[in-house]
């Protein structure tokens, strides 16, 4: 049975996720990432390092978001939304870079790995492998869900 999600549906599966695809668009190009990140507020909020995603995100802020949860081929729900990126600073970066921790240490495998490693790192508001880095926020507009379920 293929369905549209409800709203409450679509919400919980953005707030439950961890990991989002996110569609980005300029100069001719289109680019497709995954990003972890913690919905907040109708809000996706992530944290990048320099390089194509953040370049393209300045010149195009309007983005596509998919976030899905396939437990198997029959079995799955899906997300799609649009909205808008912004880059945070000052204490409203802080906070979101707060949020964002809470969220995702608790999946970080050990204090010594090293995406636990680089999780911690990204509190002292530095850098993602030598590059300088960015707190984002995307505020999401619109948001439609659909999913496939079998009996």
């Amino acid at each position: 049975m293929l369905g549209e999600l409800p709203a409450r549906e679509i919400e919980r599966l953005l707030e439950t996720e961890l990991v989002a695809r996110i569609g980005c668009h300029a100069g001719g190009r289109t680019y497709v990432v995954p990003v972890s990140y913690v919905y907040f507020d109708d809000a996706l909020i992530g944290h990048c390092a320099t390089g194509l995603k953040l370049d393209m995100l300045r010149k195009n802020p309007q983005v596509c978001i998919e976030v899905d949860q396939i437990d198997d081929l029959t079995n799955w729900r899906s997300v799609i939304a649009w909205g808008w990126f912004e880059e945070l600073d000052g204490d409203e970066a802080e906070s979101a870079l707060n949020l964002l921790m809470a969220r995702l240490m608790p999946f970080a495998a050990s204090g010594t790995s090293a995406p636990a490693q680089r999780l911690a790192s990204m509190t002292e508001g530095s850098a993602i492998a030598g590059r300088s880095s960015v707190v984002y926020r995307i505020r999401v507009a619109e948001k439609t869900g659909r999913f496939e379920r079998t009996p």
